[in-house]
């Protein structure tokens, strides 16, 4: 079975006619019109063609920025498809992996997705090791700065409330406890009451 998908962009008119009738000329018997244009995983057309796709249906867009935002997204897609058994065509591109040439086209594409997964892979771990070095260990930077926790563990030890110590710092109470919990563990502060 020939299933259709088609989907607009952000920019353009929510109108989607040109694509389902160069669609239908093409044979496609079920259209999966994607009206909506959230982020890339926010499609419930897409999402329900997988769910009814079979094995040798071939999916057929009119051009692949149709069904994919970005590289990595159409090796997604094509994994997908092509895990449920099904084909996939772009008219636009000539592309069409039913037959031969088609398998082989899928493995490429696999390669390249894995190729671009373990370079993705291999850049985040070089950042996060620059970050480190740089002495940033990733995440959100300190609410407080080491005065201000210097200054919450004495009024801490003075006997003033968590709760009290966080309106005045304009933090949550749960980072006066971690704080707390922390120098306490350190053994750096005696006993203290996180009221």
């Amino acid at each position: 079975m020939l299933i259709g998908y088609a989907r607009v962009f952000k920019s353009e008119v929510q109108d989607t006619v040109e694509q389902i009738d160069t669609l239908n000329a093409a044979g496609c018997e079920k259209i999966f019109n994607e009206t909506s244009t959230g982020g890339r995983w926010d499609r419930p057309q897409l999402k329900q063609m997988f769910d009814e796709l079979r094995p040798e249906d071939v999916v057929v867009v009119t051009a692949l920025d149709r069904i994919a935002s970005s590289l990595g997204d159409l090796f997604g897609i094509l994994d997908k498809i092509d895990n449920c058994g099904a084909y996939f065509r772009s008219l636009k591109e000539g592309t069409d992996t039913s037959g031969d040439s088609g398998r082989k086209l899928m493995q490429m594409v696999q390669s390249i997705g894995n190729f671009e997964r373990a370079k993705l892979r291999t850049r985040t771990a070089e950042g996060q090791e620059a970050a480190r070095a740089r002495g940033n260990g990733g995440g959100q930077p300190p609410k407080l700065s080491p005065a201000q926790q210097r200054e919450i563990l004495d009024m801490l030890n003075a006997g003033r409330s968590a709760a009290d110590l966080a309106r005045l710092f304009r933090v949550h109470r749960a980072t006066i406890s971690r704080l707390a919990a922390k120098a306490k563990r350190r053994d750096s502060v005696g006993l203290i009451d996180v009221r």
